[in-house]
């Protein structure tokens, strides 16, 4: 009886034991949960201030106009140029069969050039009217053709490709007439086609060249334009001492972080808006800027974006907090800015230059130019979907690095006031 009660009395004890540290683990992950919801709704208040400031502020509503502009210039005038018709005088002296008149025509639509016949009365009125402007070529009969200037090699032009292509058709046209061929056997040669022509690297005009180096312009721009803004914020909150207000209601890793989140909400919105503005715009003209592999281009600049934001983001917020005078940060900013102009001066380079070389290559895979180097690498297909992760990989860890390193530099100068602090000070600081 007495082994029953014992037996009992350990079960008691073992079972209050155990509801009492489900109990307090219980309130733990309460207390846990009550807290991280409260950090996460002071962040989202600093996020919603920030979002709230920037798209009412006449910069970012102009900003935002002026690169709307620039892109649909850029859509909009190789449309309209290669729109162009270029109209050719050509006169026909003697006859010329309804055959050759047909090559001449399907000839120019080649070309993309409109021809306009005119009938000379004579030889001496060709060269008259050759010699006046008023016709670009003659034709004698079918068997020559007459011009006013000799043809240069290193000539380009639409009226002396129309010309040389016109004699070589109307030559081969004269080769059928002399080999006797019956009109079946000259169908079947006149539908001969050229073969196709691939090459290995894309030439110097793809679509993917072309918006791979809009792409480098649009992140230098909205990287500048944004980190800047982080800069000047902290500087401006630290010196009016509006900081010391935010920090007696949020920690400073909150208000740094609703910041960077913030701004960088308006960023993603703004590239948002430019790039579906550009997707629409070169849709309804017809623009051949996003076809091929400008897609991925596009894709990759917007990723890049991010990633180029989330990591500069925090180094100019870190430097903001450590002056607090407008001379100061021109100190810092071109320091800064080094890296970017570095990077974006060597992606419009290598974009340029018809095939990316192997600097651009390791460039790709450096977080500080990486989000210009890469979108051209893709626009180039000189990387794999493994190495563009690695380099995003790459990036990633290197912001967390860069984050945890800010966030300790912000929180130790944002409410150092007296001069400029420098980052030795901050470091020594944080050791002691």
């Amino acid at each position: 009886m007495r082994i029953v009660v014992i037996a009992l009395l350990v079960i008691v004890v073992v079972a209050v034991r155990i509801y009492r540290r489900r109990r307090r683990r219980s309130n733990i992950a309460r207390r846990i949960h009550a807290r991280s919801n409260a950090i996460r709704s002071d962040v989202g208040l600093v996020v919603a201030r920030e979002v709230r400031e920037r798209f009412r502020g006449r910069i970012f509503k102009i900003g935002t106009l002026f690169i709307l502009v620039v892109v649909a210039a850029a859509i909009v005038i190789p449309v309209l140029h290669s729109g162009k018709v270029k109209t050719q005088e050509v006169g026909i002296v003697g006859t010329l069969s309804a055959s050759l008149r047909s090559t001449i025509t399907s000839t120019a639509a080649s070309a993309d050039v409109t021809v306009h016949v005119v009938t000379e009365s004579s030889v001496e009125t060709a060269k008259s009217d050759l010699a006046s402007g008023r016709i670009n070529a003659a034709i004698l009969n079918g068997r020559e053709i007459l011009v006013n200037s000799p043809l240069s090699p290193s000539d380009n032009s639409a009226g002396t490709q129309l010309v040389r292509a016109v004699a070589e058709n109307l030559g081969i046209a004269e080769a059928f007439q002399a080999a006797h061929l019956s009109p079946s056997q000259s169908e079947v040669l006149k539908a001969a086609k050229a073969l196709p022509i691939t090459s290995v690297k894309p030439g110097k005009g793809s679509p993917g060249k072309a918006t791979s180096i809009i792409g480098s312009i649009l992140i230098f721009i909205m990287l500048s334009q944004y980190n800047t803004w982080i800069l000047m914020g902290v500087m401006e909150e630290k010196s009016s001492r509006v900081i010391e207000v935010l920090l007696s209601a949020v920690r400073p890793i909150q208000l740094l972080t609703g910041k960077v989140l913030g701004i960088g909400l308006v960023a993603l919105t703004q590239a948002s808006v430019i790039v579906a503005f550009a997707l629409i715009l070169s849709k309804a003209v017809g623009s051949s800027l996003l076809h091929g592999t400008a897609p991925l281009v596009v894709v990759s600049t917007l990723v890049w974006l991010v990633l180029g934001y989330a990591f500069y983001s925090w180094l100019y917020a870190a430097a903001g907090s450590m002056v607090e005078r407008q001379d100061q940060v021109q100190s810092l900013a071109l320091p800064l800015s080094l890296p970017m102009i570095f990077g974006y001066i060597m992606a419009l380079t290598g974009a340029s230059s018809g095939s990316p070389s192997a600097l651009l290559k390791v460039l790709g895979y450096l977080p500080p130019t990486a989000p210009f180097a890469m979108p051209v690498l893709v626009g180039f297909k000189a990387v794999t979907w493994w190495e563009f992760l690695g380099s995003a990989m790459i990036s990633v860890i290197c912001t967390i690095g860069i984050a945890r390193a800010a966030a300790t530099v912000y929180r130790r100068a944002i409410l150092r006031t007296g001069g400029r602090i420098r980052l030795r000070e901050v470091f020594r600081r944080t050791a002691r």
